[in-house]
């Protein structure tokens, strides 16, 4: 009978354990010191240790997917606390109480503009402590709130004393000295294209705010002035039917309208919080607008329903995107799926011409269920890619240390390195850019380009390195490929980009042979003046991969003509000034003595020397095109 610890399954079932109960990372190494401390053999050892490092990975992963459902479920249960509130200030106190909580500030609050007064005043807050603060009332376009309402943008700053992007007041300053505060992010409510408050979250000491809270907070405040706008109008609806009964009718109609649209929006929530995708998103609203909808990603490719031109719907897409509501486009009805500033797509309504303010505001709503839906797939995805580009900058940095680990890696990540795989390398065209920012915004297009396949991703080196399955299609052609993908990542870049293709291969070891391919043909393409375009290694011919890496022409010339221009640097010697007249002079001694100033016999003994340096066959055409293109190469690098 095996001793316990002979075997690695009892440790990989206590890893498993800590899995299941969410333990803390630092119970994972108790396991392989148990282990180890109880004299485990070396390979029981070693499949502990690479056990508790893929847990380690799985625990990271599941706590990331955690913070991210537990920031998805706040967020819609502030939907629902928006959607049952009927009263304007309990709306107010859960729009700020739902902002602290999911930024986790120590405060929030909520600025109005007040019409009678032309100014704004602090309407709520949640976590003040500060009276003085509690009552500031600010001028049109004073503070960061100012500079929101003004540019209908979200503004963020990790510390408010020193910043002078907005203009400070000895008022406002005093007030935020009195509270405490240092960070503060402010981002607009805005309806129909204006802004009709700010949504503020603050911290008592430093504080960057990331791109992803920027963009939830300015999620929750679409939210919030869709759920404000509600409110006034029913508060506007009581104040009619107190003064106005000969309306009733009319005020019934309208409050069924707001209520069914609200129905609506909590069937959509539903929806997603019951793991529903875009085209069953797509298919609820169809059914609740009796229309056809369409949803186009940001570069206009369909998700769900039928596709529409994007070239034709730009214009419309900019408008609504500006003003902040659908717009109609002849027949059709267009939404900008946004999140905070972030074009995430496109909503498109056929069938009904015209919609009443209800219908409209259905449609936009689900405007921002489609864009919580499109984060939250957006933020899996690049969780994954996240822990796919690791296994791939190690297959590119040492793929020879362990090719059976690496496969094994890859297919419990879902990326089977067996099968043929293309590996594009991109880089900016443009080599005067700022290159973090730049490789930066490169890795962002490369994700983006590679959503909804199994393709990996990873900044290495200078580059961002794409690995691509091959599937019947482009990618089994990597010319095509690489011209398609340079055009591609241009456009979600912003900048020219260039993109080299090395030759589909499986393995660890062939696929970084294919990436220095690749690498080679980004280079080559550069030196030939073709930046910002795409091609594979193997349409370039011989001279443009060679161009494309200085140091493989060194050492072309010295694999081929070393042991000439060893012999004269050594001897003092003229063979490779006698092998290059020869070549010139079209193989004749007679003219090639006339070039070098010699006898003809010196001519014969340096050649003669020649090939006893090089092999009888130096003079064969395939040999003597190699050493002609040497001699070439070496005569223009100033040998």
């Amino acid at each position: 009978m095996n001793h316990p610890h002979e075997s690695a399954a009892p440790a990989l079932r206590r890893l498993l354990d800590l899995l299941v109960s969410g333990a803390a990372t630092e119970d994972f190494a108790d396991v392989l010191a148990d282990a180890r401390r109880h004299g485990a053999p070396a390979a029981v050892l070693a499949e502990i240790d690479d056990a508790t490092w893929q847990a380690l990975r799985v625990h990271r992963t599941l706590r990331q997917h955690r913070r991210r459902e537990a920031e998805l479920t706040a967020l819609f249960d502030t939907a629902g606390d928006l959607a049952a509130s009927r009263e304007l200030d309990t709306v107010l106190q859960a729009i700020v109480r739902r902002a602290r909580m999911l930024l986790g500030t120590d405060t929030a609050y909520l600025t109005l503009p007040d019409e009678a007064a032309g100014d704004t005043y602090m309407r709520v807050t949640d976590g003040s402590v500060s009276v003085l603060f509690q009552t500031l009332r600010l001028s049109l376009g004073d503070g960061l709130g100012g500079l929101v309402a003004q540019t209908a943008r979200p503004y963020a700053t990790p510390d408010y004393r020193t910043d002078e992007r907005f203009h400070h007041t000895g008022t406002i300053d005093a007030g935020v000295l009195d509270e405490g505060l240092v960070a503060i992010i402010g981002v607009p409510l805005l309806l129909g294209g204006q802004v009709i408050g700010v949504l503020f979250a603050a911290d008592r000491s430093p504080r960057a705010f990331s791109p992803d809270e920027v963009a939830l907070l300015c999620t929750l405040a679409a939210h919030a002035a869709i759920a404000l706008d509600t409110a006034k109008s029913l508060a506007d609806t009581r104040a009619a039917l107190a003064e106005l009964n000969a309306a009733n009718e009319l005020v019934r109609a309208h409050s069924a309208a707001v209520q069914r649209a609200e129905q609506a929006h909590d069937r959509l929530t539903d929806l997603v919080l019951r793991g529903a995708e875009v085209p069953d998103v797509a298919a609820a609203v169809a059914a609740l607008l009796d229309g056809d909808i369409a949803v186009l990603d940001a570069e206009g490719e369909p998700l769900a329903g039928r596709s529409a031109p994007a070239a034709e719907l730009a214009g419309a897409v900019t408008a609504s995107r500006t003003e902040g509501r659908s717009v109609r486009h002849g027949e059709l009805w267009v939404c900008a799926v946004l999140a905070g500033h972030d074009t995430l797509g496109t909503l498109v309504l056929r069938g009904r011409p015209d919609l009443d303010d209800a219908d409209r505001r259905l449609f936009e709503r689900a405007g921002v269920v489609t864009a919580l839906l499109l984060l939250l797939r957006r933020s899996v995805a690049e969780t994954e890619n996240r822990v796919r580009g690791e296994l791939l900058t190690d297959l590119l940095s040492a793929p020879d240390r362990d090719p059976a680990g690496l496969t094994a890696r890859g297919r419990r990540l879902g990326v089977d390195l067996a099968r043929p795989h293309l590996v594009l390398v991109a880089e900016p065209a443009e080599p005067d850019g700022p290159a973090g920012l730049d490789r930066g915004r490169l890795a962002g297009a490369a994700r983006r380009y590679l959503f909804g396949s199994r393709g990996v991703s990873a900044e290495h080196g200078e580059a961002v390195v794409l690995l691509v399955p091959v599937e019947a299609g482009a990618a089994d052609d990597p010319e095509e490929t690489a011209r398609q993908a340079a055009e591609r990542l241009a456009r979600l870049a912003g900048f020219p980009v260039t993109v080299g293709a090395g030759r589909p291969s499986a393995g660890p070891a062939a696929l970084a042979t294919s990436y220095a391919e690749g690498l080679r043909c980004v280079r080559a393409l550069r030196v030939l003046g073709r930046a910002g375009e795409g091609a594979a290694a193997r349409s370039l011919g011989f001279l443009g991969v060679l161009l494309g890496d200085g140091h493989d022409v060194d050492g072309f010339v010295g694999a081929t003509l070393g042991p000439l221009l060893a012999y004269d640097a050594r001897r003092g010697t003229e063979l490779v000034r006698t092998l290059r007249a020869y070549f010139d002079c079209g193989g004749s001694l007679t003219r090639a003595k006339d070039e070098l100033h010699v006898h003809v016999n010196t001519v014969v003994q340096r050649l003669d020397r020649v090939e006893a340096l090089l092999g009888r066959d130096w003079n064969h055409p395939e040999r003597s095109l190699e050493l002609q293109l040497a001699l070439r190469l070496q005569l223009l690098a100033g040998g």
